[in-house]
């Protein structure tokens, strides 16, 4: 079975199709106000709308109330949420949907010990920044620091873009990639050059 690939980040509808068209797997839309990728629910209502069959949408947030993801999930057609702070594994799981935990490893001392507190969440994101800490930073990590046999799917971000992900892919055991800075031109803005660029990488480590 071949990478899946997330791209996250998503603000316009012309990214969103960019995405979708380069044949990766799930877009994620970013509702933590502080970040340059920020979404209001209006947007995303517009950026999904336009999205063919298919294509898994990503609901991200950190340390949000409770409130803000509910209204979320009543207005946005959101497959499946991801949690970038220091979410309790009691909140992630009191959502209708399911979810997946971000894990920094940047001074994460033992990632089962973390990650098997989350008995429930489907996969775990492994990000370039400390512990409950905001991702989207394009910081990387010691990918020999991912375990190579942990039970649930694990997620790959930080740092990566299309020069560098056959070498994740090559280098690591993982089940998606997850890139946002790594194919922008600017913060929130995508680059279709570089997102079809990732794409055939990812596609030319496959048939190797």
């Amino acid at each position: 079975m071949g990478v899946k690939v997330k791209i996250c980040g998503i603000t316009s509808v012309k990214d969103a199709l960019a995405v979708a068209y380069s044949g990766a797997d799930a877009i994620g839309l970013v509702f933590y106000p502080k970040s340059s990728r920020y979404i209001s629910i209006e947007q995303a209502i517009e950026i999904c709308a336009v999205l063919p069959p298919f294509i898994t949408i990503v609901a991200l947030f950190l340390d949000a109330e409770k409130s803000i993801v509910e209204e979320v999930i009543n207005k946005v057609p959101v497959n499946i949420l991801q949690f970038h702070g220091s979410e309790s594994p009691e909140y992630c799981r009191s959502f209708s949907l399911p979810y997946m935990k971000a894990v920094g490893m940047i001074g994460l001392d033992n990632f089962s010990e973390y990650a098997d507190k989350y008995t429930d969440a489907k996969a775990f994101l492994v990000d370039g920044h400390a512990p409950g800490a905001a991702g989207g930073t394009g910081n990387s990590f010691n990918w020999q620091d991912i375990p190579s046999d942990y039970p649930k799917p694990i997620i790959l971000a930080g740092g990566l873009n299309p020069d560098n992900i056959a070498d994740a892919i090559r280098s690591t055991s993982v089940y998606a990639m997850d890139l946002s800075s790594g194919v922008e031109i600017l913060p929130g803005i995508k680059s279709e050059e570089k997102i079809t660029a990732l794409m055939q990488e990812v596609k030319r480590v496959e048939h190797e």
